[in-house]
Formats: structure tokens, C-alpha cells, sequence
């Protein structure tokens, strides 16, 4: 495989609009509301102002095709846009491609009919509207979707649906949900047995049970009990059976896209660090000219470096229709491992400032620990990967394959 690493005149136009665009309008905006210099209203005009402006800058839905109103770009090209968006918190809903409606947008671009297009897809094309993805249960264990426990039962021409759903981002104010539902108890393999639904919000028999608090706070991340909710048949997404394809099919690029975000976070934090230990002086001199602050910075540097390519590289695979799902274990894992300790040493670096809320580090981390856990928990991707190092060793006589068939 020939390897260029040189970014079209193309990618780079669009890094540098999307960062300048960040830079000098976003960024400014999202620390006037951070300090509570906006009520909400002024709030939500602020936000809709920036959202149209990306539109007359040319930088809305970067991840849709032209035809949706995006940019149509593809998942290299979305690691930078999504990068430099993730340097701030807003960034991302400002181009409207923000989780999970980023995911849920590909989701149905490349499994719902043209009907179902129209009415779901088209609003969150157009900033219109909102929706969520229904798949986590409190009482299975998240990263096994083959053991969820909330059912579908057909009756005439819809479904009745009954179960308990929880860390469902962007429920309150969602327009619809996709519901990943038992329709196939019995079914063998497991994978077989689930489907997925458009359940238009709100109904009767979803509800919001609460805004679960989390170490972040309150962040739109629901409880919700389905009582006898009935959705038409002509609301399956994809075909029935097929809700666990249809996850996993999603869930791919929705983990690389998190990786993407991420990046652009640690890029702020080692940023902070650099600048802090720049102008910080501790016994006689600067923090930057102590061996155990550059060692802090060399570690994360290269964390981050390493980080860039594994999600460059997952990316590349997924673009071109290769096997990309070892890949993107290996950034899950080691982005959100990278984001934890680059931003840990930089509130170490900072001090007590770095332990104030004076800085954005306390928020990132207070969000980074979520990173090892949503869209897989880093013990499950582990196992992922050690799986297919041993498949690959038994079938080859070596590990070449799974671990990233480079070199």
C-alpha cells in the first residue's frame, strides 16, 4: 500500500477555514456563555447565529454528500475537520456534526427508505431538528447489545414495544429516536435477534424518567421506560433482525469520530501545558526548563502523535471499504487513554489553577473519564483486539494483519 502523507490543497483549505472559523468566532462565543455572560436565550441566539454562519462559510454537515446539503466529505477528511472542531466544546453542534446525530445522519443516510429519508433525515439535515440512538439497558451489560432485554412484539400492522433504556444522549428535545429493540428472541446467531425502530417523539409510552446526573453533571444523558409504545411496521430500520448490524455498522465511525473530537482536545490541553510551563517559574526558574515537565510534555506529544496516525489510518481503511474494525479498537483505546493522562498532566503543570474551574482543563476531565467507557469500555476493545491477534496467528502463523498489516 503506498503511503502519501501530504493533505490535497482541498483538505488543507478546509482545516484551515474550519480552525480560523473556531479560532476567531466560536471560541470567542462558547467562553462569553461559559462565564455566565448570556442568559438562555441569549444563549440559543448565540448558538443558531454560529450554526448560520457555518452555513455562509460553507462549513455545514462536512459529513454528508452534497445532495443533503453537506460537503461530502470522507473520513480523512473528516479526522481534520472534526479534530479542529473538538478544540472547542460547541464546535462540533455549530457544524452540525455533532453526536449522535452525526451517526445517527450516516445511519440513516445508508439504511432507510427514501420516504423514511425525507421525514427523519432531512430535518437533521437541515438543523431542524434533533435525535438520539436507544441502545444502552441498566440491567445488561452496554457493551454486549446481543443481551438487551427491551422487546417488540408484533401486533397488525405495528409493534409494541416494552422495555428500560439509559445513557440516551440527546433525549430531551429529541424529534425521534432510533430504538434498537428484541423483535427475534429465539433467533441463532444472538446478533440475529434484534432490529431497529424510528419511534417519533414524543409518544405515548416513551418516557424521559430523568437527566441523569453524571461526574460531568447534567449533560442531556437519559433514563427512559417504553411502556406499551406502539410503532408502525413501516418504522423497522433496515430490515428486521438486523438491529445489531445496524449498530455496529454505526457505531464504527461514530468511535472514530469521538477519536477525532478527542484529539482536538488533547491538542488544547498539551497546548495549555506548554504555555503554562512557559511562563511558570519554580526555583529559580522556568517549569519548561525542568527535565520532569518536559518529560510530561515529550509523553504527550508522542501519545498524541501516535493517537493522529491510528485514527488516520482507521479512517483511510473505512474510506476505501477495507476491514477497519481492529484499527478503530486501537484508536478507541488508546485516544481515550491519551486524552486522560495529557490532560491529568496538564492540570498538573497548572496546579491549583489547573484544579479550579478558572480553566476549561477541569471540565475536559471531568468528561475525558467517559471517554473509556462510551462506545465500548476499554477492557471490551481490548479483547477485541486480542481476539484477532490470535485468529491471525492461527491462520497465518502471524500477527502482521492485526496489527495494522503496515510494515
Amino acid at each position: 500500500m503506498a503511503i502519501d502523507f501530504t493533505l490535497s490543497p482541498q483538505v488543507e483549505d478546509v482545516r484551515r477555514r474550519v480552525r480560523t472559523f473556531m479560532d476567531e468566532e466560536v471560541r470567542p462565543a462558547e467562553e462569553k456563555l461559559r462565564h455566565g455572560e448570556a442568559d438562555r436565550n441569549a444563549y440559543i441566539a448565540a448558538i443558531a447565529g454560529l450554526r448560520q454562519r457555518a452555513h455562509e462559510l460553507g462549513l455545514w454537515n462536512p459529513h454528508l454528500p452534497k445532495e443533503w446539503g453537506g460537503m461530502g466529505l470522507g473520513q480523512v477528511e473528516m479526522a481534520f475537520v472534526s479534530a479542529e472542531a473538538g478544540r472547542t466544546g460547541i464546535g462540533p453542534y455549530v457544524l452540525n456534526a455533532q453526536a449522535p446525530d452525526e451517526g445517527n445522519m450516516h445511519t440513516l443516510l445508508h439504511n432507510a427508505t427514501e420516504e423514511q429519508k425525507e421525514r427523519y433525515l432531512r430535518p437533521l439535515a437541515e438543523g431542524r431538528g434533533r435525535s438520539c440512538f436507544a441502545l444502552t439497558e441498566p440491567e445488561v451489560a452496554g457493551s454486549d447489545p446481543t443481551g438487551i432485554l427491551t422487546s417488540a412484539v408484533k401486533d397488525g400492522d405495528d409493534w409494541v414495544i416494552n422495555g428500560h433504556k439509559w445513557f440516551i444522549s440527546g433525549a430531551h428535545g429529541a424529534r425521534f429516536a432510533i430504538l434498537i429493540a428484541r423483535t427475534d428472541p429465539d433467533a441463532d446467531p444472538p446478533q440475529a435477534r434484534n432490529s431497529a425502530f424510528l419511534v417519533d417523539l414524543p409518544s405515548e409510552g416513551w418516557e424521559i424518567v430523568r437527566d441523569i446526573d453524571t461526574m460531568a453533571g447534567q449533560g442531556n444523558h437519559c433514563e427512559i421506560r417504553i411502556t406499551n409504545l406502539r410503532v408502525p411496521a413501516a418504522n423497522m430500520l433496515g430490515q428486521r433482525g438486523h438491529g445489531h448490524l445496524l449498530g455496529q455498522y454505526r457505531l464504527g465511525p461514530a468511535r472514530l469520530a469521538h477519536c477525532m473530537r478527542w484529539i482536538g482536545q488533547a491538542e488544547v490541553a498539551l497546548e495549555m501545558l506548554v504555555d503554562r510551563a512557559l511562563k511558570r517559574e519554580s526555583h529559580g526558574s522556568l517549569l519548561a526548563d525542568k527535565q520532569a515537565i518536559q518529560w510530561m510534555m515529550a509523553d504527550s506529544a508522542m501519545e498524541l502523535y501516535a493517537a493522529k496516525l491510528m485514527v488516520l489510518h482507521a479512517a483511510y481503511k473505512i474510506e476505501n471499504g477495507l476491514p477497519f474494525k481492529q484499527e478503530v479498537s486501537f484508536a478507541k483505546h488508546h485516544v481515550a487513554n491519551s486524552l486522560w493522562r495529557i490532560v491529568d498532566r496538564a492540570i498538573q503543570v497548572h496546579g491549583a489553577l489547573g484544579y479550579s474551574t478558572d480553566t476549561p482543563l477541569e471540565r475536559l476531565m471531568r468528561n475525558a473519564r467517559s471517554a473509556r467507557l462510551v462506545d465500548g469500555a476499554d477492557e471490551v476493545h481490548q479483547q477485541t483486539i486480542a481476539r484477532n491477534v490470535i485468529s491471525a496467528y492461527k491462520e497465518t502463523r502471524s500477527t502482521r494483519s492485526a496489527t495494522g498489516d503496515l510494515l
